[in-house]
């Protein structure tokens, strides 16, 4: 696909991952006022009206859908059914009306919550169904997995060139860093930087700790993305990876030294862990359409604690 012969509705081109992936398609080709960005206060896509007048306003071309309702384990527990009803609201109408508009391509994120709770390190795309999500994200990655469903049944039926990515944990400059809402990684920066500020002696952090992650620098899986937009047409799922993992103490530590804090650790143990371990295979994306990650982590920290430092104001620290 040239990118420059398209009309590219990017959903949730606005927030963290899609203002990346907005770069990454004007890089690769994607022409400016070709490029178009539906904003929530404009359009809920969660309603069928709205993406039906999106469709008519944009006249998209190529579909792709980054916008969800999500957030951390705390925001998870705390929005299971709103977290469900949202992200299943919003690709089943951006999926049917793409169909009903036969558009060229539809791109759809899902998620790594998508995977079993007790899936065999590393994740291969054929596991996806050998078991029930880890409970506090279920109703999220349930609600992600069901359109990758919608997309080879719709591939089947109507011939619609659907594709489905598996973008593991992402971090990096522009995350969410709301204490309430936000994943590991911006939550532990934001402690630690206002721990430094403040001369506080302790962290507090979520858990024993043990389970362990592995993160994608969000350039990389912009990079990823726009790649398999370009070179990806088939209807099994693929993972967007790093091929590494790290558990959550030796995240903390690592953060700990980066930021400089130089006080205690402790884990709050009444928290949820989440699920035990997350590490993706990556051999299908570099097969399939080349891809590999390329940031270094400890780099990809650094520039993220950077980004945190610089643009934190003093009230929201």
């Amino acid at each position: 696909m040239d990118l420059a012969q398209e009309r590219i509705v990017v959903t949730g081109g606005a927030g963290f991952l899609g203002r990346h992936l907005q770069r990454e398609l004007l890089n690769r080709g994607a022409v400016p006022e070709d490029l178009l960005i539906p904003r929530i206060e404009d359009y809920d896509l969660t309603s069928e009206a709205a993406v039906i007048r999106m469709y008519q306003d944009m006249k998209p071309t190529v579909v792709i859908h980054l916008a969800a309702e999500v957030g951390g384990i705390g925001a998870n527990r705390q929005n299971p059914g709103r977290f469900f009803y949202a992200n299943m609201a919003m690709g089943l109408h951006l999926i049917e009306h793409a169909r009903i508009r036969a558009i060229k391509k539809f791109v759809q994120i899902g998620t790594i919550c998508a995977y079993p709770k007790f899936t065999p390190v590393p994740f291969k795309e054929e596991d996806l169904w050998n078991g029930y999500p880890e409970e506090t994200n279920a109703p999220y990655g349930i609600a992600k997995k069901s359109l990758l469903v919608m997309l080879q049944a719709y591939r089947d039926q109507y011939g619609l060139n659907g594709i489905y990515l598996l973008p593991v944990n992402l971090y990096g400059p522009g995350d969410n860093f709301d204490l309430q809402a936000s994943h590991v990684i911006p939550a532990l920066v934001r402690k630690f930087c206002s721990a430094v500020d403040n001369g506080e002696k302790e962290v507090i952090v979520w858990g024993t700790g043990s389970v362990s992650r592995e993160f994608l620098y969000v350039e990389d899986a912009a990079r990823a993305i726009a790649m398999a937009t370009e070179s990806y047409d088939g209807r099994d799922p693929v993972n967007l990876g790093a091929g590494f993992e790290i558990t959550i103490k030796d995240l903390a530590e690592k953060i700990k030294s980066l930021t400089g804090f130089t006080g205690k650790l402790a884990w709050d143990t009444s928290k949820p862990d989440g699920q035990p371990r997350r590490c993706l295979d990556t051999n299908r994306a570099r097969q399939l359409f080349g891809f590999e990650a390329q940031m270094p982590f400890d780099e990809g920290l650094r520039r993220t604690i950077a980004w945190w430092r610089e643009r934190a104001t003093y009230e929201y620290r």
